[in-house]
């Protein structure tokens, strides 16, 4: 090894160059703690929402919708509404030709004028037969008191003919007892003028009570007629507002034909709870509910009542669980639940029958009475 390279290896090798170390970048460090108190901010919050309140997006405004329909058949000639009007119980919608019943009144009064003069006629005949029965029974004495008298003679006869005395002859004895016969003949007869004689006034009778109970049922016809002639006049069932109008004049329209809805304004609110959200739900609850139809407005409710099944088994067709082909589905359960009288009147005629809600029921909250 020469002098040179001796040298050179007796030279320390040089220390590796460091970098200088920089410091930590301050909005890194701010940003990263930004998010992490945003995540602790928002587990703390759906950790406390999920132990204090339940609530869903399955829910909806419901109400009374009453469907007004025609109860006779007929030509409307008036139409007294407008869509989306306010009526009251009682106003009139709408008004049907009445001709139609107003000649089955006339015709079924005229049936009953008859039935009373048929009944005044049936009333004659019964005292007619009635005259001819006392007649009869009249006769009937008579040929009685002439069969004791012909009885008599008939005895006293045969007491003047005999063996021993012949005081009449044998021809007035044979005289006496065919008188005989001949009276009790008559009376018999006479018996049967009479029997018959009743019957004809049982017949009259029956008959004239017949009419009677005709006119009876005319009475009944005619009352249904004349609250027929009164159902031209359609009329609103309840106080609402009126909706889905579909009646014109001139249209001919059918018993239970719909013409036209009236909805309440005393809405409430059915929402669709996961039967899993109802262990800790109860009557009285309070609800704060989010219309969407009104953003940024809260509204108060109550729980009001549970229905008494699934909507599922209300279903048109229920699904049938027994078949073996099976999959458990979380069902929904409608809940019932009732606004402020002082929201209602609010917000009267803006709440209808549809609108999509959203419902949190505070379930550690006091219950509302």
């Amino acid at each position: 090894m020469s002098t040179q390279e001796q040298k050179l290896a007796a030279v320390p090798p040089a220390a590796p160059v460091v970098p200088a170390k920089r410091p930590p970048n301050r909005k890194v460090l701010v940003g990263a703690g930004v998010i992490a108190l945003a995540a602790l901010i928002a587990g703390g919050r759906m950790w406390y929402r999920s132990h204090y309140f339940v609530e869903t997006e399955n829910a909806y405004v419901a109400g009374h919708v009453h469907p007004v329909s025609a109860r006779v058949a007929g030509v409307v000639t008036k139409v007294l509404i407008d869509d989306n009007q306010l009526v009251k119980a009682g106003d009139v919608i709408a008004e049907l030709d009445p001709v139609d019943q107003q000649l089955k009144v006339e015709q079924i009064r005229a049936q009953i004028a008859s039935a009373q003069q048929q009944v005044l006629q049936a009333e004659a005949q019964v005292a007619q037969v009635n005259a001819q029965a006392s007649a009869a029974a009249a006769q009937v004495k008579q040929a009685e008191a002439l069969q004791v008298r012909a009885n008599q003679d008939a005895e006293r006869y045969s007491q003047l003919y005999t063996a021993q005395m012949k005081a009449v002859s044998k021809a007035e004895l044979d005289a006496a007892n065919a008188g005989r016969a001949s009276a009790a003949a008559d009376v018999a007869a006479r018996k049967d003028s009479a029997s018959a004689a009743k019957a004809q006034i049982t017949a009259a009778a029956s008959a004239r009570d017949v009419l009677k109970a005709q006119i009876e049922v005319l009475k009944v016809q005619l009352k249904d007629a004349e609250q027929q002639q009164a159902y031209n006049r359609i009329v609103a069932p309840v106080a609402g507002r009126i909706g889905k109008r579909s009646v014109e004049v001139g249209q001919r329209v059918q018993p239970g034909q719909q013409l036209t809805a009236i909805v309440q304004d005393n809405v409430w609110v059915t929402a669709n709870f996961k039967e899993t959200q109802l262990a800790e739900m109860h009557v009285g609850q309070p609800v704060h509910i989010s219309v969407d139809a009104l953003p940024g407005k809260e509204l108060l409710g109550r729980v009001d009542s549970f229905s008494p099944a699934s909507g599922a088994q209300f279903a048109l067709l229920p699904a049938d669980n027994a078949t073996g082909n099976f999959t458990k589905i979380v069902q929904r359960v409608p809940v019932k639940i009732t606004l402020k009288p002082e929201d209602l009147k609010a917000y009267s005629g803006r709440l209808v029958p549809g609108m999509s809600v959203i419902a949190e029921v505070g379930i550690k909250e006091q219950a509302a009475h």
